[in-house]
Formats: structure tokens, C-alpha cells, sequence
């Protein structure tokens, strides 16, 4: 089988000729043997497109970059995939101004919007370089980031009336995103055809936009104390995502269509909430996307074993993770769970390839293949991506135990 062939097999439960494997590279040091030159510079370290609306990466990294990678992976066998970022939109009425200060602590950043509905800040401290690979923080506060939650001064929606706010500042794709969307699409397609690579557009925030928007703590009080308000918010969210999901599903060349999920397990939420504030919009875009005769994924690292089966009650096709080390649900609990009713991603970890232990990273490989690999419904993946911190020597390891223990 061919590589996009046989992940498409593994994603819709019908028989590959092996389990694949498919990895997520978020600063991943390049091996000096796959490296390549740009602009007369070593590329130092690989990311994936995934990346593009919501992180500021140290080097420049575009779709070209994006096909090399996926080409140097397949070169090890590995079955690559390229992820898209669908782009959203945002009133063409709204204006923002930034500016800088000093604070005790360090320099912070703020973010004025002014929108027909009045303004908000959204405050930030900005902290030190966190190392060469890593993401890192931009001198402005944007919207949507993983760094604005702990070091947040001031969340973008921190009362009430704030709410209404954001349903100027994140929107359905406009017409001309749109468009731009579309014809870049039409290159990876191009790419994905010739080199037989499988697409998946990564479309809708949900509850991950939710924290990002009002915190950890301010999302959950929020649906203690204020929960008509907190609907509201979820609603501007869900209404965005659809137009986004819409977009890529409806859109040639891509064969799975992703939600992120970090922030919407059981660290976060009770089972009670996620079924009442979750639940009905997942199985919304899983019925969208499943109109257009493509696949729909979740992501969740945490929880999976208490939320996981709602969630193919949803009309999830691909669950992204299973997590042995930080989830602690091993392969055969998780074979007898979901009884091949859904895709499990994962069954090893990132933080057992920086271990240096190859007993552990053959072990855990070995138990995830043997248990799920019969179900037709696996693929192998170190969760939840290839650090900075990730080894060569542990990628190298991975790769081995793989190609020993794939076959069913």
C-alpha cells in the first residue's frame, strides 16, 4: 500500500498491510543527514503548518519547508502527513492599538481592541526566550496562544460585557480568506497527489478558544457563576468554527478534518459539562464534516478513557491520544473500551523518547501494536508531538521497534 492509502485504511477501520506511524514535529532538531539549506542557512529545526495562526516560530518555515520534512520522513518510511491551518475572520470594523510598559516582574504587553461593541484589553507578561526550537512569545498579545495563559494580566474576556467583543474579533473565514485558502490548497493538493500524502485541515478551536479567551480558572467559575454568559461565548466560538470547518471540509484535497481539544477533558471540565457545553457542538462538525465524505478527528490528551466513548457517540473517526505516561490508559484497556469503534492515535510518548531508555520506547510500542494493531483502527504516534527536548537517538529508537513490530 501507498502511504496515504494506508493511513486513510487505518483512519476509516479497514486492513493496511502494517500499523503506520505518524509523528507531530514542533521544534524537532533536524538529523544532520535529512537537513536542508535555505536562504544559505541550515534549517535547524522542523514544524508542521499546524503552527501558523497560532505560534511564532524563531525560523521561517512555509509550505515548501512543509513538503521537505514530509519528504525526509518518508525517506525512513515514516507515513507523514501535512496538516493546513484554516484561517478565520474578523470584522472588517474592528482596530486594535498595542503598547508596551514596564511592570515589577517584567515587561508587559497590551492589546486595545476598539469594535461596534465596545473595547477590550487583553494584558500579558512578556518573559524570557525559552530556548532555541521552542515557539516563541511575540512583542504583542495576539488573541489566540498557549503563552498568554500563565503569564496573563488581564484575559481578553474578563467580565461579562466582554463577551460580545469577541464576536468581532473571531469570525467565519471572509470571502477573500476564503479564496486565499482555496488556491493555497490547491498547491498542497498538488504536492499531497504527486508524492501520495495524506491532508488534514485543522478547523475549529472550541473549548480550546474558550480558555484562551477568559483562563482556566475564569471559563470554569464562569459556568458556575455566569453561565448564560459563558453559552454565549461557546456560541461565538461554535458559530466560527462551523464557517471554518466548512471551509475545509467543502474544500478538494483534504482527507481529515481536526478540532482541537487540549482544554476540554477532565483536567478542565466535569463529565456533566463537557456533555452539555462540548458534546452538541463536536457532534455538529462531525455531521458537517461527514457530509462531505471526509473523515473528523478530536484531540484529547487527558480523560480520554471517561470522555473518549461520548465523543465517538459524536461521530468522531480519529481520536488523537492515546496516552499511556500522561493519561496512563494503556493499549489493552483502551482496545477493550472502544472495541474498534474509533481510531486511536498515539500509544507512545514523547517523554519516553527523551528518556533514552530503548527497553522502555520498544516495550511500549510492542504492547500498543500487539493490542490494537488487530483492530485496524491504530496508528502509532509519539504524543503528542517531537519536542526541541526529543532525541534523535529516541526518534531513531521509535522508528526501529516500529518497523520490527508493524506487521500484523
Amino acid at each position: 500500500m501507498r502511504s496515504r492509502e494506508r493511513l486513510l485504511a487505518a483512519w476509516a477501520g479497514r486492513p493496511a498491510d502494517y500499523v503506520p506511524l505518524t509523528t507531530w514535529c514542533f521544534g524537532l532538531p533536524a538529523p544532520k543527514p535529512l537537513a536542508w539549506v535555505r536562504d544559505g542557512h541550515q534549517v535547524a529545526y522542523w514544524y508542521s503548518m499546524r503552527m501558523e495562526h497560532i505560534h511564532t516560530l524563531r525560523q521561517p518555515w512555509d509550505l515548501e519547508d512543509d513538503f521537505r520534512r514530509s519528504l525526509a520522513w518518508r525517506t525512513l518510511g515514516v507515513d507523514d502527513v501535512l496538516d493546513v491551518s484554516v484561517p478565520w475572520g474578523i470584522d472588517p470594523e474592528v482596530s486594535w492599538q498595542d503598547s508596551h510598559a514596564a511592570g515589577h516582574d517584567g515587561e508587559i504587553l497590551t492589546r486595545k481592541y476598539y469594535t461596534p461593541s465596545g473595547s477590550l484589553q487583553h494584558v500579558v507578561r512578556k518573559t524570557a526566550d525559552p530556548g532555541p526550537g521552542w515557539v516563541i512569545q511575540p512583542d504583542y498579545v495576539p488573541l489566540f496562544e498557549d503563552y498568554n495563559i500563565p503569564r496573563a494580566v488581564k484575559h481578553a474576556v474578563s467580565c461579562p460585557t466582554d463577551v460580545p467583543i469577541v464576536g468581532h474579533l473571531y469570525q467565519a473565514p471572509s470571502a477573500s480568506a476564503r479564496q486565499a485558502f482555496v488556491a493555497r490548497m490547491r498547491t498542497v493538493q498538488q504536492f499531497a497527489d504527486r508524492h501520495d500524502v495524506a491532508v488534514q485541515a485543522w478547523s475549529a478551536f472550541g473549548m480550546d478558544a474558550v480558555v484562551w479567551l477568559a483562563g482556566p480558572q475564569g471559563a470554569v467559575l464562569m459556568a458556575i457563576d455566569d453561565p448564560h454568559s459563558l453559552h454565549a461565548l461557546i456560541e461565538i466560538v461554535a458559530q466560527a468554527d462551523f464557517g471554518r470547518t466548512e471551509l475545509a471540509a467543502s474544500t478538494p484535497g483534504i482527507d481529515m478534518v481536526v478540532e482541537r481539544g487540549w482544554y476540554s477533558s477532565t483536567d478542565f471540565w466535569s463529565p456533566g459539562l463537557f456533555n452539555s457545553l462540548v458534546y452538541p457542538h463536536v457532534k455538529e462538525l462531525a455531521s458537517l464534516v461527514h457530509s462531505y465524505g471526509k473523515l473528523f478527528a478530536y484531540v484529547m490528551s487527558t480523560g480520554v478513557e471517561r470522555l473518549g466513548p461520548r465523543l465517538v457517540e459524536a461521530g468522531v473517526d480519529v481520536l488523537y491520544f492515546l496516552d499511556p505516561v500522561q493519561d496512563r490508559l494503556s493499549p489493552e484497556r483502551a482496545r477493550d473500551l472502544f472495541m474498534g469503534r474509533v481510531t486511536l492515535v498515539g500509544g507512545t510518548n514523547a517523554l519516553t523518547l527523551a528518556s533514552g531508555d530503548r527497553w522502555r520506547i520498544r516495550d511500549e510500542v510492542r504492547r500498543s501494536i500487539e493490542a490494537l494493531g488487530p483492530t485496524n483502527r491504530f496508528v502509532l504516534h509519539p504524543v503528542d508531538a517531537l519536542f526541541p527536548d526529543t532525541p534523535w537517538d529516541g526518534v531513531a529508537a521509535l522508528i526501529e521497534a516500529w518497523q520490527e513490530y508493524r506487521r500484523p
